[in-house]
């Protein structure tokens, strides 16, 4: 069986020593290639067509997102696997999207790479668990958020006014006189509008239309 090649990018010499010494140590593995930062890798891909890239994110000349992307469009029998110190959500979700296969935390490097390297390598993804829980909820959220965006198609144009209105925090009276309705009719309207989007509070209008993006100023 061949063993896996695997490139390694990142702009710290004595962080590539340490990843070759750990993966060479490994009999089906072996390391192809190395480069210090994004255009290097993408080069060093293309010349040595490796089956697994660990990459890490921040580096100059180019990062490793926009790099990931080239490889992935470039290279794609390339799988990037993403090594990085950041656990926040906010650097996941661009790793996904720019075509990464996994994401491994550079403090969890000793235990997880060389299983995430076999992962990627066979076509897999590899998450680390609390990125696993993080890509539950947002996909759980979307799920909220697409069907909100479909009850939202059920208000007629004046209960998506009274609604705007509502979460921008203008009192029945104040729609009422803007609106030319009595006070009495506005609040009907905040109950069907409550009713159709299943909604139970002013505070989950106001949630509604932040997520809508509906909290402009009203003119």
């Amino acid at each position: 069986m061949n063993p896996i090649h695997v490139l390694l990018v990142d702009d710290h010499m004595v962080v590539r020593v340490g990843l070759r010494a750990l993966i060479e140590g490994e009999p089906d593995m072996t390391v192809v290639g190395e480069a210090a930062n994004g255009l290097q890798a993408i080069a060093a891909a293309q010349q040595f067509a490796p089956d697994v890239v660990v990459m890490d994110i921040s580096m100059p000349e180019m990062d490793g997102l926009e790099a990931t992307r080239r490889i992935r469009a470039e290279c794609p029998g390339c799988h990037v696997l993403i090594l990085t110190v950041h656990a926040q959500e906010r650097y996941l979700f661009p790793v996904l999207k720019a075509g990464g296969a996994g994401y491994v935390l550079k403090s969890t490097v000793d235990t997880e790479l060389l299983d995430a390297i076999r992962t990627v390598a066979g076509g897999g993804v590899f998450l680390y668990a609390s990125a696993t829980r993080m890509l539950l909820e947002d996909y759980l959220n979307q799920l909220h958020v697409s069907a909100n965006q479909d009850l939202y198609d059920t208000l007629s144009e004046r209960e998506r006014e009274v609604l705007k209105m509502i979460a921008l925090g203008h009192t029945a009276k104040e729609i009422a006189e803007r609106l030319i309705l009595s006070p009495k009719t506005v609040e009907t309207y905040r109950t069907r509008i409550m009713e159709k989007l299943n909604l139970h509070s002013r505070a989950d209008l106001v949630r509604y239309a932040l997520a809508r993006g509906l909290l402009t100023e009203y003119t």
